[in-house]
Parts: structure tokens; C-alpha cells; sequence
């Protein structure tokens, strides 16, 4: 039988521990870099999925290859419009978006 180690902390816990609640701005702040994180990690592993190089990818959407990289690095945020021709002219796609209040 396995004994919990009560040292262990949810992600969720670590979270409220060193940045705060939601709401406040530390939280909000590393909340917006994890989403940036994941569209970055998204649109690099479709790319690589389909076969692609960044300078393919960059080619079809009418950008550069150092853009992709940044985009797929996090160094650089990508506007929606920009994400909707890497989804649609890139990766032959279609990109949706949902808000939620």
C-alpha cells in the first residue's frame, strides 16, 4: 500500500501558494503566460505533425521563419489573425473562437 507523501501539493495549491488566488495580478499574469505557452506548443507540434519546417509553415502564411519560431518559443505573442492564417492557410484548417464570461 502506497503512503501519501503530505508534502505533495496540487498544481492548483503550488499555484494559490506562490502566485495568489485568481484574480489577483501575479496569478493573472502567469494564467496568460500559460496560455501563450500552449498556443506556441500547439502550433509547434502540428507543424511538426504535418512534416512541416518553420520556414515552410511561414511561407504559406506570408510570414517569416524567425516569427514562427518566436511565436513557438513564447517570445512573441501572435494576434488572432495571424493564428487564424498559421490554423487555415498553414495547417489547412479551420480556428474557432469561444469567450466565456
Amino acid at each position: 500500500m502506497k503512503t501519501k507523501n503530505k508534502n505533495l501539493k496540487s498544481l492548483e495549491e503550488f499555484k494559490e501558494k506562490n502566485f495568489g488566488k485568481l484574480g489577483t495580478k501575479e496569478r493573472d499574469e502567469l494564467e496568460a503566460g500559460y496560455e501563450n505557452f500552449k498556443i506556441g506548443a500547439l502550433i509547434h507540434n502540428t507543424r511538426l505533425e504535418m512534416g512541416m519546417t518553420q520556414e515552410q509553415l511561414a511561407d504559406k502564411v506570408g510570414t517569416t521563419k524567425s516569427y514562427i519560431s518566436k511565436i513557438e518559443n513564447n517570445i512573441k505573442e501572435a494576434r488572432i489573425s495571424t493564428l487564424q492564417k498559421i490554423v487555415e492557410l498553414g495547417f489547412g484548417g479551420h480556428m474557432e473562437l469561444s469567450i466565456k464570461i
